[in-house]
């Protein structure tokens, strides 16, 4: 079975997608993680954006593995180690202008899919009830109020070291809303059949509990 969970920054998707994972046993994609992934590669190698040609053939070899290292899930790149690479500032400056590249968005739908077949798993994302699985057995969509938002974030981005503002954070955020929302190539937007959770004023725990009820349903 496969579900999925949609939503903008700073809803508690990807953290909400990983225990979900462990609760019910199933395997857990942060899809986010993938396109932060190519973005690395793309500024890595110094391939400017509207070079569509470079970019297609750096994606016919581009190697996507996840690992686990102590525990922990690490991500790879044609065997280099990017766990941390990815969460730069830079990768997050460009990542939403590189996951709006058509053929960006085609290659990682694909490998998206691919690690789908014959797996239960919760796939996390902002397209995947949408465009990847429309099929999906279970959708969840999370939103939460910007202030929210742009709180956690703020908490996460210190946490690792980053200085940043919260106003800084916030127009960070509704600025990328407006990307995602808007851009022509799978944008961000609530799948029909999709369940809506507000988060804002619940717990982590309270938001899996909700979820799980509605899996209980379904199975």
């Amino acid at each position: 079975m496969i579900i999925t969970i949609d939503g903008p920054s700073g809803t508690g998707k990807t953290t909400i997608a990983r225990l979900l994972a462990e609760e019910l046993h199933y395997r857990f994609f942060d899809t986010g993680a993938m396109y932060r992934a190519v973005t690395h590669k793309i500024l890595q190698e110094k391939i400017e954006l509207q070079n569509s040609e470079k970019i297609e053939k750096l994606l016919d070899t581009f190697q996507f593995d996840i690992r686990t290292l102590e525990d922990k899930k690490g991500y790879f790149v044609d065997g280099e180690e990017v766990t941390e690479a990815i969460r730069s500032k830079e990768v997050t400056a460009y990542v939403s202008e590189v996951a709006a590249l058509p053929p960006v968005r085609t290659a990682l739908v694909s490998i998206q899919r691919e690690f789908g077949k014959g797996e239960n798993a919760i796939f996390e994302g902002r397209d995947l009830g949408t465009v990847v699985f429309p099929k999906a057995e279970i959708k969840i969509y999370l939103t939460a109020r910007p202030a929210v938002r742009a709180e956690r974030r703020y908490e996460e981005l210190k946490e690792q070291g980053m200085p940043v503002s919260p106003d800084e954070v916030e127009k960070q955020l509704l600025e990328r809303d407006h990307f995602d929302s808007t851009r022509e190539l799978s944008p961000l937007k609530q799948a029909e059949d999709a369940h809506l959770i507000d988060t804002s004023d619940f717990t982590i725990e309270q938001v899996i509990d909700q979820v799980l009820a509605i899996t209980k349903k379904k199975t």
